[in-house]
């Protein structure tokens, strides 16, 4: 085996000729390279050499792609080499987390298994089954109004969706959940002028950090003096160390699961609606509910939309990675949108189907930080499904699907549609 440093050789931010893009189409940062699908084809193409590709940001900043499965594994699964409490987003390229060591999405194992531990009993499917005809009220509340006959905008709803159970779960005020729907849309979609404030991308994450924040703060304080049975008072009562977590790390964690929450769960079912109505797809699921019932549909969709774009780690030591010897401190980006489409792994990437078996697909991640919300994801992703397919029929696109801008969430904000509510429905 050759070991290569491919930065010697690696491309400029604006590709020249050799490269594995066109000139200009190298910039992996910009969101809109993922609001209009240019990294598909960008990503297929990097896939097709033997080495990793650097990306130099500018002259102080580049990190190393790894867009295989193999790879991806490694780096993931294996926090000794691979730290993740430098910051896991590329918004931070450069400067170190703030939350880093205090927010689990940012802490490393032993501490991070221990501060996760209380949670994910709190989340673990049996756990999560309890509130499951509680979780299908949301859903066919949610999904009423597609019954009205006019246009529906489904990615509205399915934006909305994650608030409503998490919120529930987290017993959050339900006049809330509107406006927290939106400030943690802006934390991850800050470049989509939807969303964007006046003052641009920097005052919007600043503006939507400070909400949420002081929004959880009260609320910790509150909860403190009253606790309850929800997953606040579940942190609030977490302890390891021989210490409970402080307010801090409360807080931090409470915008953590409402983060992840938000991102991956919306965007399985918002690609489905966007890119498979009226291609005999829908027809098939709900004709056969065994797709569902085994998961292997909503699984699919979770492959296909690959809600989390990329997930950055840095390396603590020079390790070896597809001949190319990654360095002591280089930051390394996975994009989970590539890998869920290695064709050493997927038969036939490209294509959407509802039975696919094997689907090792890695939306929710894998190892330590393997999605704690997995769970309560699966349980409303299969209610969900249960129900547009059981109440609903004859979807029809009502005009043209709008993707989110961002470089860390993929997924629709808009999905305009109308359908026929059965004549034969079973109320949940």
């Amino acid at each position: 085996m050759t070991v290569v440093d491919s930065r010697a050789a690696g491309c400029p931010v604006v590709a020249a000729a050799g490269c594995p893009v066109g000139a200009g189409q190298a910039d992996l940062v910009d969101p809109r390279l993922y609001s209009d699908g240019s990294a598909y084809g960008l990503w297929r193409e990097l896939q097709g050499r033997e080495d990793l590709y650097w990306h130099q940001v500018d002259a102080d900043r580049g990190f190393w792609s790894v867009v295989h499965y193999r790879e991806a594994d490694h780096v993931l699964r294996d926090t000794a080499a691979f730290t993740s409490e430098r910051g896991t987003l590329l918004d931070l390229l450069g400067t170190d987390d703030p939350a880093g060591g205090r927010q689990l999405a940012v802490t490393d194992p032993p501490l991070h298994t221990a501060r996760q531990a209380r949670l994910k009993r709190e989340l673990t499917s049996k756990a999560i089954t309890s509130r499951r005809e509680q979780i299908r009220a949301l859903v066919v509340e949610l999904l009423e109004p597609l019954g009205h006959g006019g246009v529906f905008d489904f990615a509205t709803a399915m934006m909305a969706m994650p608030m409503w159970v998490t919120g529930t779960m987290m017993a959050l005020p339900r006049s809330d959940w509107e406006w927290l729907t939106r400030a943690t849309t802006q934390c991850i979609a800050a470049d989509d002028p939807e969303f964007q404030e006046p003052g641009g991308r920097a005052a919007t994450l600043s503006a939507a950090h400070m909400e949420l924040f002081g929004y959880f703060q009260d609320l910790t304080g509150f909860r403190l003096r009253n606790p309850g049975t929800d997953l606040l008072s579940a942190l609030l009562t977490t302890r390891f160390e021989g210490r409970a977590m402080s307010p801090g790390e409360v807080v931090s964690n409470c915008y953590s699961l409402l983060l992840g929450a938000n991102v991956t769960t919306p965007h399985g079912p918002t690609f489905v609606l966007a890119e498979m109505v009226e291609t005999g797809v829908l027809e098939d699921w709900a004709a056969h509910p065994e797709v569902n019932e085994n998961g292997t549909g909503y699984s699919e969709s979770l492959r296909w939309a690959s809600p989390v774009n990329h997930v950055m780690r840095y390396a603590t030591r020079d390790v070896v990675l597809r001949d190319t010897k990654v360095t002591a401190g280089d930051a390394v980006v996975v994009w989970l949108g590539a890998v869920n489409r290695d064709g050493q792994v997927f038969e036939d990437p490209d294509r959407f189907d509802i039975r696919r078996r094997p689907n090792k697909h890695l939306a929710f991640g894998i190892g330590p930080h393997y999605c704690v919300g997995h769970s309560v994801a699966r349980v409303t992703l299969s209610l969900l499904f249960e129900e547009l397919f059981g109440r609903y029929e004859e979807f029809r696109a009502a005009g043209a699907p709008e993707r989110l801008v961002s470089n860390f969430a993929s997924g629709y904000k808009h999905v305009p549609i109308t359908a026929r509510r059965r004549s034969a429905t079973t109320e949940g």
